[in-house]
């Protein structure tokens, strides 16, 4: 078990729909962090911004981005974490990766798919909720609007942490702020999101506002608003076992079932 855990965020604009332009530009971010990393970052469809154009831009488990993310993380002896669009028997989902350096990969289907622009009309969306252990942590990896519904992130597995990419808008990045705190404080859990930057293909505007919260929901980063740029963190098991023994807060949650 790792008691200290070394995270990379990625705070970036994307080209649009053009999976090898981005994942040029992501080659040239990493190549250029000289920090030892744990895990690096990135935002909810890195590679093409937030399209329903899945039958364009969609690829295979086998395809380009997934060698890329194996070839990066081997490479930098570090995990490396995105949603793509993934095309799998004749559907399309909107597919967390989770790569390990070893090439070993956990994936996550975005259960909450945006019906305020059709995504649930595009991808399929996921049932399973997913807890991986890395270097003996535990986290739950999510995606953009499952931000907005605590029970599908509510912690009865006592992970260690919660971990959202996204492309949350502008004009509601204000709900973005205020939930990913709520969800560190509510689940004791050091919570990470990691939003893009810059105007897509549909003119929807991001301003970031990636962060750390602590499991108090202090913010331990310092994103500027609407500027690309990477922030290095180390979590500490230390503090989230120190907190939860002093407050127990999480012996009185709720014993619930998904159905």
């Amino acid at each position: 078990m790792q008691n200290e855990l070394t995270v990379g965020l990625i705070q970036s604009d994307l080209v649009w729909e053009n999976p090898e332009q981005n994942r040029l530009n992501f080659t040239k971010k990493i190549d250029a962090i000289s920090e030892v990393v744990d895990v690096f970052v990135l935002p909810e469809m890195f590679t093409t911004g937030f399209t329903m154009n899945a039958e364009k831009v969609a690829e295979t488990m086998h395809g380009e981005t997934v060698a890329w993310m194996k070839n990066t993380a081997s490479k930098k002896k570090a995990a490396i974490v995105g949603s793509i669009v993934i095309t799998e028997h004749n559907k399309f989902y909107n597919r967390l990766l989770f790569v390990e350096p070893s090439g070993n990969i956990f994936i996550y289907n975005k259960r909450h798919t945006f019906t305020l622009v059709g995504e649930d009309k595009t991808y399929t969306a996921g049932q399973d909720k997913v807890i991986l252990d890395y270097k003996g942590w535990k986290i739950q990896p999510l995606i953009c609007y499952d931000l907005r519904f605590p029970v599908w992130s509510r912690n009865t597995e006592d992970y260690d942490l919660l971990l959202y990419v996204a492309n949350w808008p502008k004009p509601r990045v204000s709900a973005w702020d205020a939930l990913l705190k709520a969800r560190a404080i509510e689940n004791m859990s050091y919570c990470i999101g990691v939003n893009r930057v810059g105007v897509d293909g549909v003119n929807s505007e991001y301003s970031g506002h990636s962060a750390v919260y602590d499991v108090l929901g202090n913010c331990i980063t310092d994103f500027q608003s609407g500027k690309e740029q990477i922030q290095i963190v180390t979590l500490e098991k230390r503090h989230i076992q120190a907190y939860r023994n002093k407050l127990n807060f999480l012996n009185d949650r709720d014993s619930f079932k998904i159905i």
